[in-house]
């Protein structure tokens, strides 16, 4: 079954237009879920609101969106208020101009979709638009109302149709020196760099996302899959937590050993000792 279109609207650039579907790219269906049960009856549990200053449950109708004004002061804002707030981009991915993706900070990057055309009459214009922006190597930036918040987007063309990623506003973003401004400059020898960069080397792989493996979804499955069985649940060996290397140079050393020893690499670096090393600044 076809996933449902998260949104549905139009594409705009300039004077060209076309109707589009928005699709989420990631999906939590596989996931294990947990239901609340009450132990003693072994019933499923409702949530349900309750006036919080009489106790009692609120019925679905009475239930209505406030907004604070003032000390215990709300004004109430029903749904179809709500639904009647109506922008362009509620509508229409207007592309407001081009840019490199990769001059996109990538901590700004938040949840990614699918773009589609809606329909067969609009094909053509979405190749048109989509191949365009392939061939300047170009993403569009545009805004769109999803889940009732307006959030700036980038879109780029990917395999037939397009790829759209929410952006974070710069306000939700913290500065990174408002973290690294901490970190203070650190001596380093060059012999240690070049043993970490032939760890490195030694394990250099291609990025292939069907190898990555949810073990804790793994344990979940088997910790479930032993209960229904009326078999005592798997018992987990802790790990050993790691500590702060004492001597970093024998660990760098031990650890290009246990990755096969140097490949290409200076060869001189999984060879010298610690004694009087060049040095360099590391910010």
């Amino acid at each position: 079954m076809a996933p449902r279109p998260a949104w549905k609207g139009y594409l705009k650039l300039s004077l060209v237009t076309c109707a589009v579907e928005l699709t989420n790219a990631t999906t939590q269906s596989e996931k294990v879920h947990f239901r609340i049960i009450n132990r003693a009856t072994g019933n499923t549990v409702k949530r349900q609101y309750v006036d919080s200053a009489t106790g009692k449950p609120v019925k679905d109708e009475d239930e209505v969106k406030g907004y604070e004004t003032g000390d215990n002061e709300y004004l109430l804002i029903e749904e179809s208020e709500i639904d009647a707030v109506v922008i362009e981009s509620s509508h229409t991915l207007n592309l407001e101009g081009f840019v490199s993706k990769a001059d996109i900070e990538q901590v700004y990057l938040d949840s990614p979709y699918y773009l589609t055309p809606a329909d067969e009459v609009s094909e053509e214009a979405f190749a048109v638009i989509r191949d365009a922006m392939r061939d300047k190597k170009m993403s569009g930036l545009a805004r769109i109302v999803l889940y009732r918040r307006e959030r700036p987007v980038v879109i780029e063309p990917h395999d037939r149709g397009m790829l759209l990623t929410t952006l974070r506003y710069d306000k939700t973003v913290r500065r990174a020196d408002d973290v690294f401004d901490g970190l203070k400059p650190v001596t380093i020898d060059k012999d240690m760099i070049e043993l970490a960069s032939d760890i490195i080397d030694r394990k250099k792989m291609k990025f292939d996302p069907s190898k990555f493996e949810d073990k804790y979804e793994d344990a979940l499955i088997g910790l479930i899959e032993a209960k229904k069985k009326g078999r005592k649940p798997p018992t987990a060996r802790p790990s050993a937590k790691p500590s702060n290397v004492v001597n970093l140079f024998d660990a760098l050393k031990k650890s290009l050993a246990e990755e096969g020893g140097s490949k290409g690499g200076s060869g001189k670096a999984s060879a010298s000792k610690p004694g009087n090393p060049k040095k360099r600044k590391s910010a």
